[in-house]
């Protein structure tokens, strides 16, 4: 994804349901674990797209659905979407159900389908081509990153936290916390922000110009400038709590070097 490119989730995110949270998160763990987990993603980001539903009140039609998912599963090495769907349902009885006309979304998320279908949507694109290895997990968090899906990145990231030994693991630590304070800026948490980004810094702070890992080296320089910027902005800034100005400084990102 580019650098230049605003994803559609740099802005305030609504809280979802404990249920619709936990039903997202049986998709994007397994996907951001390993390749094997993504076409998972593929099916709401079909089912829930807004113009299709429209098109489909009913519910789409099997043959339909087969046809538009094909493409996304290719992409991932899968050439058979009617395997493909039977496996999704027998993994994730909770993925469809049958109206009139087809499938539709279940009534466990069909209620927040249009931004579930968007956010697996773009996680699947994020995750699509990944490198098929060990590298795939953080490859996958700094991908996830980079789009603003700041709980899947922490998602993704956890796991390589707990394995890992110091140095290592203190500045894994400190990209998680990076994370979960952007998590809170799309909740308009000020309070939890700024002490994430505080034990951020702190751990990122002597890792020079990149973080070198097992898995490839990042640049975090970019990242740090502007969450730096976004904490002075806390300290100093207005006490009408008006968080706008955060969303003005540029976006942080992570990249490959």
């Amino acid at each position: 994804m580019s650098c230049d490119t605003v994803p559609a989730f740099f802005q305030r995110q609504p809280v979802l349901p404990l249920p619709v949270q936990d039903w997202l998160r049986k998709r994007t763990d397994p996907a951001v674990a390993a390749p094997a987990g993504r076409e998972a993603l593929v099916w709401p980001m079909v089912l829930g797209a807004p113009r299709l539903r429209e098109a489909h009140p009913d519910g789409i039609p099997e043959r339909l659905l087969m046809e538009l998912s094909a493409g996304p599963l290719a992409a991932l090495g899968q050439p058979d979407p009617e395997e493909a769907w039977k496996r999704a349902r027998a993994a994730h009885p909770d993925v469809a159900e049958q109206g009139p006309g087809g499938w539709r979304p279940h009534s466990a998320w069909g209620r927040f389908a249009p931004l579930l279908s968007l956010r697996t949507g773009v996680a699947l694109m994020v995750l699509t081509g990944l490198p098929a290895d060990e590298r795939y997990p953080f490859r996958a968090g700094i991908g996830l990153f980079n789009a603003c899906l700041y709980h899947e990145c922490h998602d993704a990231l956890e796991p390589l936290w707990a394995m890992a030994e110091d140095p290592l693991k203190r500045r894994l630590q400190g990209l998680i916390l990076l994370t979960g304070g952007y998590h809170h800026l799309q909740l308009l948490n000020p309070g939890g922000m700024r002490a994430l980004w505080e034990e951020a810094l702190k751990a990122l702070g002597d890792c020079g110009d990149r973080l070198v890992t097992p898995w490839g080296a990042i640049g975090v320089v970019q990242a740090l400038h502007v969450t730096h910027e976004r904490l002075m902005w806390l300290e100093h800034g207005r006490d009408d709590g008006d968080l706008a100005p955060l969303w003005g400084l540029p976006r942080p990102v992570w990249e490959f070097t």
